[in-house]
């Protein structure tokens, strides 16, 4: 699920799961106490009330993780901690007496239909063995047989609730499918068009795409999501030079200050041109700061260190890598050794010093690669994103 979505479904999750266990506590404690049997004061139990200490907390928590972006964790904060506490709660107030106990209620009902809607299959299996082990935990502590009408129930429930996820989960795989497959064509009519300024584009397009991506899987920090995003955007990363004149652009000499200050516009340009696509617009940083240098001499934005963003960083290099072991008008490719360590002096200065690091362990597989060049004429962009 994307980041946007999977924060406003968090959202509302939390939202209706906090209105059902106040709801049903009010309505259990308060509306009709002739339900409760073990309690004569009429009220919440003050155990109970460490269920909302928990509640609260996890307000704390889920504001925490949506603030860096983890919004994925909040369910799973949220259900381990109600489960867990449920059913510490339920034991500890009827162990020796269980004859007022009572199992189920609104609340798990809720979370075991709502399952498909976070189109999670981990996640699924998370809340259906949880539910199901709070009441086989239950009933073996408090010696009730009481708990095999919920359990019975939850088995029914799960079992509507998986047919369902799996069911979302197809839909929105044909429509992934779908709108990748025009995306890429978007993708490939854009870059067929830059070449035609410029010959040499579409293949550092490609082999750039393709190192960045093998240096983002080395770096081990990405969704799958993400790396698919980054690689449309390497992709699309020379786009902006549709804008240079092509007297600049193939220039076999060496550029004027006026004519260099003309190409180092095109990282802005091309940030702006393809700013509102979907499927890139979460990586238009790589495009415009592929350019941006470690000691912050680069451009556009004189960015520094860590001011630029991370994959901008790892597009950098494979950026600089590719320019150096291609034939342009004015040179002829350089030796794998020469660009590495060209790459290597580079290290703090005009890459991230960290990032050099992990380019010493990425190089080998980066040469293969090169030898291997080039691809067969079919793009297989999403593949790439998969392996």
């Amino acid at each position: 699920m994307i980041p946007h979505e999977e924060k406003q479904t968090v959202k509302w999750y939390l939202l209706i799961s906090y209105i059902l266990i106040i709801g049903w506590d009010v309505f259990y404690y308060y509306f009709n106490p002739k339900y409760i049997e073990k309690h004569e004061v009429i009220g919440l139990p003050d155990l109970w009330k460490l269920n909302y200490i928990v509640l609260l907390l996890i307000l704390f928590i889920a504001y925490y993780f949506n603030k860096v972006k983890k919004q994925n964790w909040i369910k799973y904060v949220f259900i381990i901690s109600y489960l867990s506490v449920s059913c510490l709660v339920d034991i500890v107030t009827f162990h020796g007496d269980n004859d007022g106990y009572t199992s189920g209620n609104v609340v798990e009902i809720f979370l075991i239909l709502s399952l498909p809607i976070f189109l999670n299959t981990k996640y699924f299996w998370l809340v259906t063995l949880g539910v199901t082990l709070k009441y086989i935990a239950t009933g073996i502590l408090l010696k009730t047989s009481l708990v095999v009408v919920p359990i019975v129930l939850i088995a029914i429930l799960s079992g509507l609730s998986f047919f369902l996820l799996v069911r979302f989960q197809g839909y929105v795989r044909a429509l992934s499918s779908s709108y990748d497959d025009q995306l890429e064509g978007i993708v490939k009519g854009v870059i067929a068009t830059l070449e035609l300024k410029d010959p040499y584009t579409r293949g550092h397009s490609e082999r750039v795409a393709k190192y960045a991506l093998m240096f983002a899987n080395e770096v081990g920090k990405f969704s799958k999501e993400e790396q698919k995003s980054f690689y449309y955007a390497c992709l699309l990363h020379d786009i902006g030079k549709v804008n240079i004149p092509d007297q600049i652009l193939m220039k076999p000499g060496k550029l004027t200050n006026e004519e260099f200050e003309i190409i180092k516009s095109h990282p802005v340009v091309g940030a702006e041109a393809v700013k509102n696509v979907e499927g890139i617009k979460n990586s238009i940083y790589v495009i415009r700061s592929h350019h941006e240098r470690w000691d912050g001499k680069g451009y556009p934005d004189q960015l520094k260190g860590e001011e630029i963003p991370l994959l901008a960083r790892v597009s950098a290099i494979a950026d600089a890598f590719d320019a150096m072991t291609s034939s342009r008008s004015y040179r002829d490719a350089l030796p794998y050794e020469e660009a590495y360590n060209r790459i290597i002096q580079g290290q703090g200065s005009q890459f991230d010093p960290m990032l050099v690091e992990k380019f010493k362990k990425i190089f080998p597989a980066w040469i293969k690669f090169h030898q291997n060049y080039p691809w067969s004429e079919k793009w297989e962009l999403l593949r790439e994103v998969e392996e």
